[in-house]
């Protein structure tokens, strides 16, 4: 009996843009965009996950595709459940049996209400008892930091809706700054430039496609051109544009500025002991903003210490917060702690 229920507890990082999930004795088993679409007139869920995320921008008028995190946190209570449950039945194929232990991230800057947001969709969603850890140490763990010795480390995590810069050292956070500027400010800031520039209108999934292929933090060796397609403004027709990494490099300057000011302003907090230690070790960089061409260039040239890119970034929030799940009592001290029990 005991060794079944070892399957059961699992870690979900509840992003902004993606949700993954990692089982005890698994690893990472799911790794699927926070998409929920519903039928609005009867609200019963019709997808969740990748097949939701392509009906976004193409739905008709009965349903509607939701991203039910925004900024990191829950927007959409309902959705958010839903989501969770369906994600929980996926991985566990047997019903009765899924009543996991759950370890969920949330954002270091997150309010008290917002945090109980979290915890009460989980257990809604099925969990027999929640703990929640902080994304940037989840991330730190995941990146394979010592986040348990007398040494500083620093992580900036960037993900879909928030940007979380921490300075953990002896298994907690010195210092921390969560701001909302992250990877969904990017793709709103490619939309707004294609609108400025070229008078043409670009869906969120299109500028994600953008920013993905053409984005860049820092100048390149070789700038290159594609071409976009979008609705013209003006005309109300699809058009075509060149554009180079040049324009999108243009187009995102205000967002990476934000996000450099904000590891700069945690480093000004930092006391100068630990900013020693992280000057020798450097900047380690994960989630998906992490991916980002040249901004590791960018933040060395602009602070002047080493900087490193995980070496998953994206799952790097998942892997700590599944350490948190398979050495659930050396890492114990890493949660936030929870008085409720079911």
């Amino acid at each position: 009996m005991a060794n079944s229920l070892i399957g059961r507890d699992m870690a979900v990082d509840l992003g902004t843009a993606n949700t993954l999930v990692y089982v005890r004795g698994k690893g990472v088993v799911l790794d699927e965009p926070s998409v929920v679409a519903m039928n609005t007139t009867t609200g019963e869920v019709i997808a969740v996950g990748h097949e939701a995320k392509r009906m976004v921008g193409r739905t008709p008028e009965s349903i509607k595709a939701v991203r039910p995190l925004k900024d990191g946190v829950i927007a959409d209570f309902d959705a958010t459940e839903q989501m969770l449950r369906h994600f929980i039945q996926q991985v566990h194929r047997r019903r009765y049996f899924a009543k996991p232990r759950m370890v969920i991230c949330v954002p270091s800057g997150i309010t008290a209400v917002e945090q109980r947001a979290v915890k009460e969709a989980a257990y809604q969603a099925g969990a027999r008892r929640v703990y929640v850890v902080e994304e940037p140490m989840a991330a730190a763990i995941g990146a394979g930091l010592p986040v348990h010795e007398a040494t500083g480390n620093m992580v900036v995590d960037i993900g879909g809706g928030t940007t979380e810069v921490a300075v953990i050292s002896l298994g907690g956070i010195v210092t921390s700054l969560s701001v909302r500027t992250a990877g969904d400010d990017l793709d709103a800031a490619i939309v707004q430039w294609m609108k400025k520039e070229h008078a043409l209108m670009l869906g969120e999934r299109t500028a994600e496609e953008v920013k993905i292929s053409l984005g860049s933090a820092f100048p390149l060796g070789q700038e290159i051109d594609a071409e976009i397609r979008g609705r013209d403004m003006v005309s109300g027709l699809p058009r075509t544009v060149q554009v180079s990494t040049a324009d999108v490099r243009h187009a995102l300057e205000e967002q990476i500025s934000a996000i450099v000011d904000a590891v700069r302003h945690t480093l000004d907090q930092t006391p100068p002991e630990l900013a020693g230690d992280i000057m020798d070790r450097g900047i380690v960089l994960t989630g998906g903003g992490g991916l980002l061409r040249g901004l590791d260039e960018r933040l060395r040239h602009e602070t002047g210490m080493p900087v490193h890119v995980a070496e998953n970034p994206l799952e790097s929030v998942a892997y700590g917060a599944g350490r948190c799940v398979e050495e659930f009592e050396a890492l114990q001290q890493v949660l936030l702690s929870d008085t409720r029990r079911y």
